[in-house]
């Protein structure tokens, strides 16, 4: 397999802090792997640049947890450890709270701690604090890939671009856990399709599992869409299949021990016609359609029926938050919210004016630090060509979708459109700025923009 970096907790044992953010490492210093590290080998993880960390305190705080464990015996090995701690990276109150704390609160604690401040003052930032949440959008030109990593609030749009070599024929994509990139693509010399995983150094994709992912024998069967989900660390393969009597959806799942796809409990389903969306939501995956809605239970290996929403005919796009799933129709003309915990769904009027009947609204919602998004592009039927595209984001207390301070035109008019990937279309990942702007891609900043009016569209 095809390992990003940073380094992740399944390449050495004590490589484990180094791919995750603040309540992960948080998580993981709770555990008795942690706490059985030896010295050398913690020291080894905290002293790294690589540290995907957002706080430096996050090192401190897996420090104490690791001593705490066996105080007596770990108590001395303070004044070596704490070296590896960059001060110069913590606020005065953190460091305030740390001279504060019982560990330190005498010397030679304190006394090291107030050298260490002057003494790493220029030791550089931890990779992570320069990471940032960004949304995924995977476009397609004649010859080429583009994928635009965007976050709008922080203004920052960074578009890569990879030709069909590097990158096959796309057919689904998917942002794991551990913030690894994987898409789903077919060799045209192939009859299987594969995963393709990003890697964040290079800025390239590269083969990431040796095993191919096996399709239905097409002689017996027609395939739909394609989708890969991740839950729990798993990746999941799923294909709408139909033959000419029934329609179903094919699952699988893949070992890492034994790097094979393993056949999961299949799902029937009706007779019913219309899009489908499937997506996964806290450790389940939901099987959407206007007329029909099941939950996969992966402990389990069950499909359960759930309460399909009905007046949404035309599905086209679904995000999850927290435990609820938005979604909506091809033109943004219905959509609604579904509550997860009580199976229960409600209306979220589209917009008061759905305009003529020559141009389409076509939304795309994904979900970027904890708050939904939506890109919508408007089409123009009579001329069969994307005018513009918008960015909103979703108010609920106000139930408004405003633009303020968003970029309002992503794409050059014309020159590309939103590849309608299975599963979520704006999967989010952590980059690494540094490492993109060290590829010299192509960085767009909203500031370099003329300002654009704000505008709020109400629900009705």
């Amino acid at each position: 397999m095809c390992r990003p970096t940073p380094l992740t907790s399944q390449e050495t044992p004590h490589a484990c802090l180094l791919n995750v953010d603040l309540p992960g490492l948080w998580t993981f210093a709770t555990h008795e792997e942690f706490c059985s590290l030896s010295v050398d080998q913690l020291t080894e993880i905290i002293s790294h640049d690589e540290l995907d960390i957002k706080e430096e305190m996050t090192v401190w705080e897996a420090v104490v947890r690791w001593v705490q464990h066996s105080r007596e015996d770990r108590l001395h090995h303070l004044p070596s450890i704490l070296p590896h701690i960059r001060f110069n990276l913590l606020t005065s109150d953190d460091t305030a709270a740390i001279l504060n704390h019982p560990l330190v609160r005498r010397d030679p604690g304190r006394s090291v701690i107030r050298n260490l401040v002057k003494e790493t003052s220029n030791l550089p930032r931890r990779l992570g604090m320069d990471s940032l949440e960004m949304a995924v959008v995977f476009c397609t030109r004649t010859n080429e890939h583009e994928i635009l990593y965007m976050n709008p609030r922080a203004g920052e749009y960074i578009s890569g671009k990879y030709d069909f070599e590097s990158l096959p024929d796309a057919q689904a994509i998917t942002v794991t856990s551990n913030n690894d990139i994987y898409v789903l693509a077919k060799e045209p010399w192939e009859s299987h399709s594969c995963l393709f995983q990003y890697n964040h150094t290079d800025d390239a994709w590269e083969r990431a599992i040796p095993s191919p992912v096996c399709s239905p024998d097409r002689k017996n069967f027609a395939e739909h869409k394609k989708y890969l989900v991740e839950v729990n660390g798993i990746l999941y393969y799923l294909c709408v299949v139909s033959t000419r009597s029934n329609k179903s959806l094919r699952v699988t799942k893949y070992s890492w021990e034994t790097d094979q796809w393993q056949e999961c409990s299949q799902l029937e389903l009706g007779e019913g016609e219309g899009e489908q969306v499937i997506l996964p939501c806290g450790p389940h995956i939901y099987f959407l359609m206007n007329t029909e809605m099941h939950r996969y239970n992966p402990y389990k290996d069950r499909w359960f029926k759930r309460t399909p929403p009905q007046i949404v005919p035309r599905l086209c796009t679904a995000a999850a938050l927290r435990t609820e799933i938005f979604c909506a129709d091809l033109y943004f003309r219905e959509a609604m919210v579904y509550h997860t915990d009580s199976d229960h769904w409600q209306i979220l009027k589209g917009w008061m004016d759905a305009g003529s009947v020559e141009t389409a609204h076509t939304p795309h919602l994904f979900v970027l630090e904890n708050q939904l998004y939506l890109y919508l592009e408007r089409y123009d039927m009579a001329l069969e060509t994307i005018e513009d595209s918008f960015l909103f984001v979703y108010d609920k207390s106000s139930e408004a979708w405003s633009s303020r301070g968003l970029k309002p035109t992503i794409f050059e008019v014309g020159s590309t459109h939103v590849d309608m990937l299975s599963g979520p279309l704006c999967p989010v990942a952590r980059m690494y700025l540094p490492w993109l702007e060290k590829k010299g891609i192509d960085r767009r900043l909203k500031e370099a923009d003329k300002e654009e009016e704000e505008c709020v569209v109400h629900m009705v």
